[in-house]
């Protein structure tokens, strides 16, 4: 038995809670992992795991292996590493998450340039509008735009992103433009909700008074970017989105800027990982890879 890789199953399925999920994320077969974490329990001498039809739990000895586990691992990625200066010696697979616009307009024009750099990296690089679980769907690390809610995970502020209010030509020809907040009550708005069935208050408009939202017309509501920016193309409302995920419809004309005093607020963009001492070589790297791409669009 292979002890430091069965170690790594072992952690793979106690933070997913699944054989089958943790089989899925490795590229293994379910039996194979089963098999490997049974072979550790029979050496170690105790029960690791609970299993059950519906979820894998950690017994009272497997919440102290795992513990324990997690440091012996980082450790020794740290020691893998640690004279290592050529790029090409950094192997092994990552799984970042992040919402499709900054995906498609900030990371995939400069990724050629990291994965030429570090060749034996493989990456899974997920982009949704779901906002996906980190541990239990074993991510890497994952971007988050907008304000954060208490997760138990670092947060690493990478900054923010400047807001602006768009509609296209043919909108704005059909409807005019509108000049002050007061106009809004006669003009659509797309409004985007991650949960259809709700629907945001309004038109944000940030102030050194706090955030407001103006009450304005629309009838369109929809879940997912793409939509949302697709919806404003096709002339059927207002959006409100980051300036550097329309800079192209911009230039060409396709979509306008309009009512620049009254933008909601700037969107922030952190960096979500665990527990910094179960992070490899190659997570670092890639973070800090990511923090000066985004350096080039934050304020």
């Amino acid at each position: 038995m292979d002890k430091i890789h069965a170690m790594q199953l072992f952690l793979r399925v106690a933070e997913l809670e699944s054989f089958s999920r943790a089989a899925d994320t490795l590229g293994l077969p379910k039996g194979s992992v089963s098999r490997q974490i049974q072979a550790l329990e029979n050496h170690l001498g105790t029960q690791l795991l609970h299993r059950t039809t519906r979820r894998v739990q950690l017994t009272q000895d497997g919440m102290v292996y795992y513990e324990r586990a997690k440091d012996v691992l980082s450790n020794l990625d740290e020691l893998d590493g640690l004279f290592q200066h050529d790029p090409t010696s950094i192997s092994g697979k990552l799984r970042i998450d992040m919402p499709v616009g900054v995906a498609r307009n900030l990371v995939i024009p400069r990724l050629p340039a990291f994965l030429q750099q570090y060749p034996g990296i493989e990456l899974e690089l997920s982009s949704s509008d779901r906002l996906v679980d980190l541990v239990r769907e074993g991510f890497d690390c994952v971007v988050r735009v907008g304000t954060l809610k208490d997760s138990g995970l670092i947060a690493r502020p990478l900054g923010k992103l400047t807001v602006i209010n768009c509609a296209s030509p043919q909108y704005l020809e059909r409807f005019g433009y509108p000049e002050s907040a007061d106009d809004l009550a006669s003009h659509a708005v797309v409004h985007y909700s991650l949960n259809l069935g709700t629907r945001p208050p309004g038109f944000e408009i940030a102030s050194a008074g706090g955030t407001h939202w103006i009450k304005t017309g629309g009838t369109l509501t929809v879940n997912s970017t793409e939509t949302y920016h697709a919806a404003c193309l096709a002339g059927l409302g207002i959006i409100q989105v980051p300036r550097v995920g329309v800079r192209e419809a911009l230039r060409s004309g396709s979509l306008i800027e309009i009512l620049p005093q009254y933008r909601a607020a700037p969107m922030p963009v952190s960096l979500l990982y665990p527990h910094r001492r179960n992070l490899s070589r190659r997570v670092h790297l890639f973070m800090e890879w990511l923090s000066g791409v985004m350096r080039d669009y934050v304020d």
